[in-house]
């Protein structure tokens, strides 16, 4: 016990006192922060104001005069105020009570500002019905003098009553100059979209504004009911916190699996795997290696669950997930690493240099790949027949079982211990196996073995 004890801190320290695992721990952060600091200076930075010109040729005769009210900048203006007061309306009030704070609600409009831009200065000009389209289009070509033009929208004549003797109506064509901003594209079309509208409205001798206050729907909140109360539920949160769960649960994974089968393939193939072997035996080392990098990755596992934990914190969100699910992320962690760190042992063992392992490798990558893709279908409907079966399926069991249960509709927990268990059988399963083709292979240099190969090494050991 002494001698693996050696081997997982002599392990543990040759991996996390490099250069590369403090710059890799290290990166995420650093990519955060330079977020923030970025974004502050975009949002603090003014786009210059859009200005220009917007013909239309208005075959029907009834939107031109709206569509002109519509882009005039105060209108503009007046909607994207209308449009700050919604965003205030719907925030949660977790976020609410972080925007009250001094400077948050500066900071907030003018982040919004920033994302919808400077108010344009749109000039709107009618052009006549038979006007030549080309020669309308020539003036969106750079170089080709005059006042700026931005588009050229021509209406169909029958985009509000429709022709004589037929049902369906007619619609708009629009035309922009090259690179205009496409927030600016977005105001052209979201006026003809009200302006066409309300033009088929009065012709049909409606009111407008009763049809749209029998249509309008404001955005009820959702509250979810717990054992302990009634909380605000948070979509976003749900939606990505099975995500969340995995990636941190396949990071830790794959980082400390992949960083064993490096370091046993960088001893062997320069033979200070055979110093060692005179000191410890095969299965030693390879419990020592694997209890090293399990290390590893629980360090990689607490420091980015303790980022997102502070960062809940910060918002006042902590609330909103069950911390035994921390405890389940560890259990489930151990049971992934010593099954995943197991096989990629046996494939460092077997090969000679790291190009070799690529193509025992890939089986590997191919199965833990399947909860990755299939997150979304899992975390939606966690009681389907293929999300139970599969948190039963060694190797991928920890990943599926904690997408389930940080989804919406938690499985029952004799399930969870029955994939807990299911995992321990399969850790004594690939430790098995990993033993076999660690004590034959570690030792034997030459041609790379197929995986025909590996089942006759575990008969031999």
């Amino acid at each position: 016990m002494k001698k693996i004890l050696h081997v997982a801190v002599r392990e543990f320290l040759a991996t996390v006192a490099t250069k590369g695992f403090l710059i890799g721990i290290g990166i995420m952060p650093l990519i955060i922060l330079v977020m923030i600091i970025g974004f502050r200076f975009l949002f603090n930075e003014e786009a210059p104001r859009v200005e220009g010109e917007v013909a239309v040729i208005d075959g029907s005769g009834e939107v031109y005069a709206g569509l002109a009210g519509y882009l005039r900048p105060e209108k503009i203006a007046e909607r994207r105020d209308d449009f700050d007061d919604l965003v205030e309306q719907n925030m949660p009030d977790a976020v609410k009570a972080i925007a009250g704070s001094p400077g948050a609600e500066e900071a907030r409009r003018k982040a919004l500002a920033s994302i919808l831009g400077e108010v344009p200065d749109l000039d709107v000009v009618e052009l006549e019905p038979g006007t030549d389209l080309e020669q309308a289009k020539e003036r969106l070509r750079p170089g080709s003098g005059g006042p700026r033009r931005l588009a050229v929208v021509v209406v169909h004549k029958n985009a509000v009553v429709p022709a004589e003797g037929e049902e369906q109506r007619g619609n708009y064509d629009l035309y922009v100059r090259e690179k205009l901003d496409d927030r600016i594209v977005s105001e052209i079309r979201g006026g003809l979209w009200n302006s066409i509208v309300d033009a088929r409205v009065q012709h049909a001798g409606l009111d407008r504004e009763v049809i749209d206050s029998l249509t309008r729907v404001g955005r009820g909140r959702t509250r979810t009911v717990t054992e302990g109360g009634e909380e605000e539920t948070n979509e976003i949160l749900n939606a990505l916190m099975p995500a969340a769960f995995m990636l941190l649960l396949f990071a830790s994974v794959m980082t400390s699996g992949q960083s064993l089968m490096t370091t046993t393939v960088e001893e062997k193939s320069s033979r200070v795997v055979e110093v060692l072997l005179s000191a410890v035996s095969p299965i030693e080392l390879m419990t020592g290696k694997i209890l090293g990098q399990m290390c590893v990755g629980f360090v990689l596992l607490v420091v980015y669950a303790g980022m997102g934990i502070v960062a809940l914190i910060s918002f006042a969100m902590l609330g909103m997930v069950d911390l035994t699910l921390l405890i389940y992320l560890v259990i489930f962690y151990l049971i992934a690493h010593f099954v995943i760190a197991s096989l990629l042992a046996a494939i460092g063992a077997s090969v000679n240099e790291m190009r070799e392992a690529q193509s025992l490798m890939g089986p590997v990558m191919m199965v833990l790949m399947v909860p990755w893709i299939l997150w979304m279908p899992i975390s939606r409907n966690p009681d389907s027949v293929f999300s139970v079966v599969t948190s039963f399926l060694p190797p991928v069991n920890p990943f599926v079982m904690m997408i389930r249960m940080t989804s919406t509709s938690p499985p029952p927990w004799w399930q969870v211990w029955l994939s807990i268990l299911v995992g321990v059988v399969s850790v004594y399963g690939a430790l098995w196996f990993a033993a076999k083709v660690f004590r034959v292979g570690l030792l034997m240099y030459g041609k790379p073995p197929n995986f025909r190969t590996l089942i006759k090494w575990v008969r031999m050991a």
